[in-house]
């Protein structure tokens, strides 16, 4: 459900409801309905959640369970300590399963 994404990916980047109340420019009760299912965000505060979050709106939505993340506007040094971060992560994931 879209509320489980939204508290999962809001926590994950350690933000409270108040920050990303904040950052979407709306009140925190609205954060705070959204992750209790009591109402749904607009499609502009979906879309404005994926760009935050780096997902894409199929993925906030449940469309899809792939998580993608998005490099848009980072520069080349960002993206290559990403890109050795998720190295890091695949060797040690290949030394996990060879234990």
């Amino acid at each position: 459900m879209i509320c489980d994404r939204i508290k999962k990916l809001r926590e994950q980047y350690h933000l409270s409801q108040v920050d990303l109340a904040k950052k979407l420019n709306i009140a925190r009760t609205s954060v705070l309905a959204w992750e209790n299912q009591t109402s749904a965000p607009a499609m502009k505060h979906i879309i404005l959640m994926a760009k935050l979050f780096r997902v894409t709106t199929d993925y906030l939505l449940e469309v899809d369970n792939k998580r993608m993340l998005s490099l848009d506007n980072l520069s080349d040094e960002e993206i290559a300590i990403i890109c050795s971060l998720l190295n890091y992560f695949d060797k040690n994931k290949q030394l996990d399963n060879q234990e």
